[in-house]
């Protein structure tokens, strides 16, 4: 009797507004290989699934035949494991539901799962990250946006289509900002990238102040950062401002699920103490108080440039193994 082959790497893909990463990853988690391409250079979703196809079997021929893969995990925002498409994305240029994960899986023949992008960047704390041997936990991604996944007792809580977690989106000021996705006032819109930014341009158009943003160009939050390290008063007076406001959001959120630890990823938790100081003083003020001080704050440390691949090799375990080669 022929004994069965067993594959101990997987595909994992990162898909974000700019960039698609794709990486062959093995069962300890170390990345074998790795290569991107633009996302926006493929408007239409058929199209980009012929590249990410055709990118994913040429990179697996290069590093040890196809017939090694086991599994394809995908991370993208917008995108839901339960039903395996990406759901009227803002910020991607595919609009409408894309059934990716049914797409590629007949193009390549091989097993795809497809995620939210803070679902499998939680699954990837989990397996390598700081969530590691935590069973109580939220992993959030503050990035463009804010969005998060929630574990409870070990297992992640998805919802009924996928979609749980969605804190950027609680509102947490009535009437207030106009927000991406079309309400007004969510967390998402004082917090996120775009937030800070107009936070900056409030806080600017408050006094005459000198500062730093005033000749940085088009700000961004790694600028007003800088800006902060050079003692600029009004940069620090964004970042203040944005991590107490994070403070209540995440404050609420941990007083619903109760966690042992909330970790922080994304491009806007790289502004440091500047953001993490004030969110976590307004977090320990607001959150209910048999709480106070139990829940540990804590910034990723796994690299940003491999942690969207990794999330989604952890994915790519998930889900059962199929192929139309066996």
């Amino acid at each position: 009797m022929e004994e069965p082959i067993i594959k101990t790497r997987v595909v994992g893909v990162d898909i974000s507004n700019a960039i698609t990463s794709y990486a062959i990853v093995d069962v300890r988690g170390n990345i074998i290989a790795m290569k991107q391409f633009p996302t926006q250079e493929y408007p239409d979703a058929n199209q980009f699934v012929v590249k990410l196809a055709e990118s994913i079997i040429m990179l697996a021929e290069e590093n040890g035949g196809y017939e090694t893969i086991r599994s394809v995990g995908i991370s993208c925002p917008s995108a839901s494991f339960v039903t395996g498409c990406i759901e009227n994305s803002p910020n991607l240029p595919w609009k409408g539901v894309v059934p990716l994960a049914a797409i590629l899986r007949d193009r390549i023949g091989q097993a795809v799962a497809v995620g939210n992008d803070c679902h499998t960047t939680a699954l990837g704390e989990k397996m390598y990250g700081s969530a590691h041997g935590m069973r109580n936990f939220i992993v959030a991604h503050l990035g463009i946006g804010l969005g998060s996944c929630f574990f409870s007792e070990g297992h992640e809580h998805l919802g009924k289509s996928g979609y749980s977690g969605e804190i950027g989106h609680t509102c947490l000021i009535d009437n207030g900002r106009q927000c991406s996705c079309g309400e007004k006032g969510c967390l998402e819109a004082y917090v996120g990238a775009h937030g800070v930014v107009k936070t900056a341009h409030e806080v600017m158009a408050e006094n005459d102040e000198p500062s730093l943003m005033r000749q940085a160009g088009e700000l961004d939050p790694q600028k007003i950062h800088e800006c902060c390290e050079q003692g600029d008063k009004l940069a620090i007076e964004v970042y203040r401002r944005t991590g107490y406001l994070l403070g209540v959001g995440m404050a609420n959120y941990a007083s619903i699920v109760n966690p042992e630890a909330i970790i922080m990823t994304g491009g806007v938790t790289k502004a440091g103490h500047w953001l993490m100081d004030p969110f976590r003083e307004s977090f320990e003020q607001h959150v209910f108080h048999n709480m106070r001080g139990q829940v540990k704050l804590l910034v990723s440390q796994l690299n940003d440039h491999e942690c969207g691949v990794l999330g989604a090799s952890a994915l790519a375990w998930e889900v059962p193994e199929y192929s139309l080669f066996k």
